[in-house]
């Protein structure tokens, strides 16, 4: 019996390392061709803002139908051209890429802005989208076909990252379901999180770097040195995980922060800490039920990189600088699906690409 015992105990041991190699390997990544499909209606979308996927794994994007130069948008003043016109700002795709619907632009209660920058759509189906306007910006809230609801953010100057009535040129949100509030990146000026209570647009409470009190000093920083105390600009994403930890981007200074829900600080993770600044643009987290993984944007190298959520060491990473199917021009976001598909949305690009995931969950 102690030999058959030893015996099932050296099998176990076997198995257990055969299979250890395949639990280790990080997520792998192919892109897809075939997405998204052409665009309906001759429409052609500008440099992206914004990209999320919801509940049901649809893909939406918020573009800016005004960053389209005068050839690329001819036929919109144009006779006797076939193709393109602005598409609307904000498209919702389905799995296969197909557009869903679209809506956006100016309404009687708001101005929609030129430079749209963030997307979320909600646990009850409201979708967020920013507005990051020189001087100024909001984030704007709406039923799922485009009503408009309630606006963030009130009109005029705003008085720094203090300043608790105007946002200043915010890039990012997230609704939290477990209290309905909102998260606010903010941003490109300002250099801070601030909260807001989703149903009624109150203020909650805000924090800068460490969850320390945000000031408006301007940041130089060796990557050298030691971290910076302050968020540089822009404050460009947010994100929250299953369990209650919202993670920041501080996109200048190479790092996210990882706080709880209150603002107390918890731990921080540099990605490429040497790099040309810019490489945490954007924070997905992996579709298993621990999140095991965060995949981050680097902008200045042209590519996404997997990390692991534990300890922040980077496993893998995905494109290059480049005009071609699988490589990027100035990527912005990425989104993930609930099957662990990758989607990214490029600013001097102006593209949308699937990157499908290879390895399972």
């Amino acid at each position: 019996m102690p030999r058959v015992g030893c015996k099932i105990a050296l099998i176990g041991a076997a198995a257990l390392a055969l299979l250890q190699p395949a639990f280790a390997d990080p997520p792998k990544f192919q892109v897809d061709p075939t997405w998204p499909q052409t665009l309906p209606s001759n429409w052609i979308i500008g440099t992206i803002g914004g990209i999320f996927v919801d509940a049901q794994d649809h893909i939406w994007i918020n573009q800016r139908p005004s960053s389209l130069d005068a050839r690329e948008k001819r036929a919109a003043t144009a006779t006797n051209v076939i193709c393109c016109v602005p598409a609307p700002p904000i498209i919702e795709f389905d799995q296969t890429g197909k557009v869903v619907q679209a809506w956006g632009g100016d309404g009687p209660d708001y101005k929609w802005g030129n430079d749209g920058h963030g997307i979320f759509v909600d646990h009850n189906n409201f979708v967020w989208v920013g507005d990051n306007i020189e001087g100024g910006g909001h984030i704007y809230k709406f039923t799922r076909d485009g009503k408009f609801v309630m606006r963030l953010g009130k009109p005029g100057t705003p008085g720094g990252s203090n300043d608790i009535e105007h946002l200043n040129r915010p890039a990012d949100m997230v609704v939290d379901r477990e209290t309905n509030e909102i998260f606010v990146a903010d941003g490109y000026a300002n250099h801070r999180v601030i909260v807001f209570d989703a149903a009624t647009g109150a203020y909650k409470r805000h924090w800068g770097a460490y969850g320390k009190p945000p000031t408006d000093e301007k940041v130089d920083w060796d990557p050298k040195g030691p971290p910076p105390q302050q968020f540089g600009n822009p404050v460009h994403c947010i994100t929250i995980t299953n369990d209650g930890l919202v993670l920041v981007c501080d996109r200048s200074h190479n790092r996210m922060q990882m706080f709880r829900k209150d603002g107390t600080f918890v731990r921080e993770f540099f990605v490429l800490k040497e790099s040309a600044p810019g490489t945490i643009g954007s924070i997905v987290k992996w579709p298993d039920a621990a999140q095991t993984y965060l995949l981050v944007v680097d902008d200045p190298n042209g590519q996404f990189h997997v990390i692991n959520r534990a300890d922040g060491k980077l496993l893998a990473s995905y494109g290059r600088v480049g005009h071609q199917l699988g490589e990027f021009y100035n990527l912005h976001f990425i989104g993930i699906d609930s099957r662990g598909n990758v989607y990214s949305a490029e600013v001097q690009g102006k593209r949308v690409q699937k990157f499908r995931n290879l390895g399972g969950l």
